[in-house]
């Protein structure tokens, strides 16, 4: 595909859409035509991304009327919502009923969690939120791109970054029928995860050389991570979940443990996961301990196992700003359009940060 493809941001001032600023600007076939902020309308985009300044030089952000306005003119477009939950829901209904209206074929993809479940009562049941949009929920798949060749919808909800690692190293375990259906998972993510907006736990005195847990076996994407190992393996799995927040800014680190069926040893479940993950470009299964660093601001995933014949423990790192979040979506959009998923994706983590 050699023609240029216009892409629209929402929600673009946070962390996760800078990060698909600078996925986009590199891309080879999706070319930057607007960003939404709802917040700051008219205001220099390299103002809340310096890194980007040299890059969208006197690009500004746009209000939701002038990012409509402008859909009549080209004939397809990628829209890419980093919009918060709740808020995403009702804006990207709205733009794609402008795209409707103005007869051009967009395809979404949402990194909220406003379209990741498959009925509202479902979502407002973890959010508390009336869903903005529950006549849109069919018109959306969620998936990790592992886990779902092609989607079988015109659009895509990208799943959490916690969810994109969990589910990395637990479908394997569950679909090939190594473990009883009963996990344990232990996470640490980078402050990032919690946003822009400076809060207690991203506070850097705070943060700076602790390690801490929050929401212990109560956390808000466990229910998204059971629907879709459900869907990804046809099993009823139960999380037992306890994230904690990491000293560093970047990067999430999972360890999904259970029991296994039947006596195996490591090297029998690296060998099994690298089967599973084979045709999977940006999944790497190593022989030894995965590492935040070696991953971060990359679309890849790592992955390592240890068995002792009883209990099998499956480690699994990625960056949550890439993978679990702009770099996951770009993949999804990459499908949509009928491009190599590693379109633009290809570059190796920087090492050392």
């Amino acid at each position: 595909m050699s023609t240029q493809i216009p892409a629209l941001v929402l929600g673009g001032s946070g962390y996760v859409a800078g990060e698909l600023l600078r996925l986009i600007a590199a891309h080879p076939n999706f070319t930057l035509a607007g960003v939404m902020s709802a917040s700051q309308p008219g205001e220099l985009v390299g103002k809340s991304f310096p890194h980007l300044a040299h890059i969208f030089g006197t690009s500004r952000f746009k209000s939701q009327e002038q990012i409509i306005e402008g859909l009549g003119k080209v004939s397809r477009w990628a829209l890419f919502c980093a919009a918060p939950h709740g808020a995403a829901a009702p804006l990207v209904d709205s733009v794609l009923t402008a795209a409707e209206q103005a007869g051009t074929d967009m395809r979404a993809v949402d990194i909220s969690a406003d379209y990741r479940f498959a009925d509202a009562a479902a979502y407002e049941a973890v959010y508390k939120l009336a869903h903005g949009a529950p006549r849109r929920l069919t018109e959306f798949t969620c998936a990790v791109p592992e886990h779902l060749k092609t989607a079988p919808t015109a659009h895509v909800a990208h799943p959490g970054c916690f969810a994109t690692a969990i589910l990395l190293a637990s479908v394997p375990l569950l679909k090939l029928g190594l473990v009883r259906p009963t996990l344990f998972v232990s996470g640490v993510t980078g402050s990032t995860g919690s946003g822009r907006k400076p809060i207690a736990g991203t506070h850097h005195p705070l943060r700076h050389s602790d390690l801490y847990s929050y929401s212990a076996l109560a956390h808000r994407h466990v229910p998204e991570v059971r629907a879709l190992a459900l869907a990804a393996t046809g099993l009823e799995a139960d999380f037992s979940f306890v994230p904690h927040s990491g000293p560093f800014a970047r990067g999430i680190h999972v360890t999904v443990q259970g029991e296994l069926e039947s006596p195996l040893d490591t090297p029998a479940v690296i060998t099994a996961l690298r089967r599973f993950y084979a045709d999977c470009p940006f999944v790497h299964v190593l022989n030894t301990a995965p590492r935040v660093k070696d991953v971060v601001a990359s679309n890849f995933a790592h992955l390592s196992a240890a068995a002792n014949g009883r209990t099998v423990a499956v480690m699994c790192v990625l960056d949550n700003l890439t993978k679990g979040a702009a770099g996951g979506a770009l993949q999804w959009m990459n499908r949509l359009f009928g491009l190599p998923e590693t379109t633009g994706l290809t570059a190796p983590a920087p090492g050392w940060t």
